[in-house]
């Protein structure tokens, strides 16, 4: 099945559940009046919200209506908590590689996961909205869960079945804030401003074959102003599937329900698959003619992030945003 949120009932919106073709909607609050309150109930809420999404897919569901993406909050309005990895290690050593440092080898065995920012999300068509473009505006697309409540110390088996809801997430980076902050060795703050998911999250069986080994085997899409930007797959030079990410990010504490774990930036070894953030695309420039060639965004720019099914049809919708300056 498919979830998402209406702009209205408050900060965070109003569940619906959505076709698979994305075209109609039904509200849930029967159910559930929230995202975050169906994921509160899961084992208990889930099988009646599968219920209404056959409903709706088979044309019988009571007051279905018209989905307006622009309508559309985020899935999750505000989360308790997002950890974010970075299970592509190409992306890693090439960054890396490009100033001249190599990959520690516990890279290899210990994801990288740091604390992101979870008190609100921007919607699916909502402006990405910073200071000054001179802070290195970035994308980056990635792929994310979302879990049920999860106990301290799982091993990937037992997280395997708290992952509950599969989606995508443009991560906003402000690459021009990034290294002082980290020099001062405690990690990103404001170089990680509030990120946007995809218009609807989907149960990881609605993916089929698409979902194994806690993988989302399609290929990530984004354009930058309506041109082809890359299509990395998400399969593929994965080092960390989403159960050892879930593992790791509950290692010494449980994970509360509404909880979304990151994938960092989908990256390939192969580059002629293009990038899924500028950092990325600059390092290959870097490596390559000694100087990088394409620039962080500017107000005005627009992107879009989407992964599709074998037949083309969007699945999760796609994320579409414009950068603009903050009015002040």
């Amino acid at each position: 099945m498919k979830l998402g949120s209406l702009k209205e009932g408050g900060r965070d919106g109003t569940l619906i559940v959505v076709s698979r073709d994305l075209t109609k909607a039904v509200k849930a609050t029967g159910i559930a009046a929230t995202m975050q309150a169906a994921l509160d109930d899961w084992s208990n809420v889930a099988p009646r919200l599968n219920a209404l999404s056959d409903e709706l897919n088979a044309g019988k569901a009571s007051g279905a209506f018209a989905l307006d993406m622009t309508a559309l909050a985020s899935p999750l309005p505000r989360a308790y908590e997002f950890v974010d990895g970075s299970a592509y290690l190409p992306h890693v050593e090439r960054v890396r590689r490009a100033r001249g440092a190599e990959v520690p080898e516990s890279f290899y065995v210990d994801p990288l996961m740091y604390q992101a920012v979870s008190a609100g999300f921007l919607g699916p068509r909502d402006p990405v909205v910073v200071p000054s473009e001179d802070y290195g505006i970035d994308l980056e697309a990635e792929v994310v869960v979302v879990t049920d409540d999860v106990p301290m110390a799982p091993t990937p088996a037992q997280a395997t079945g708290h992952i509950q809801l599969v989606g995508l997430v443009n991560d906003v980076s402000l690459r021009g804030l990034i290294p002082a902050e980290l020099a001062k060795g405690f990690g990103f703050l404001q170089s990680k401003p509030r990120s946007a998911l995809s218009p609807v999250l989907v149960t990881p069986d609605e993916l089929g074959d698409a979902w194994q080994d806690d993988k989302l085997h399609l290929p990530m899409r984004t354009w930058l102003n309506g041109k082809w930007f890359g299509e990395a797959e998400c399969g593929v030079d994965m080092q960390f599937n989403f159960a050892q990410l879930v593992a790791h990010a509950a290692k010494t504490r449980p994970l509360t329900a509404g909880t979304i774990v990151g994938s960092g930036t989908i990256a390939n070894e192969d580059t002629s698959k293009g990038a899924s953030c500028l950092a990325e695309q600059r390092t290959v420039e870097t490596l390559r003619d000694g100087k990088p060639t394409t620039p962080f965004l500017k107000f005005g720019d627009s992107l879009r992030i989407d992964v599709t099914d074998k037949a083309g049809a969007s699945i999760f919708g796609a994320i579409e945003q414009v950068i603009e300056p903050l009015k002040r």
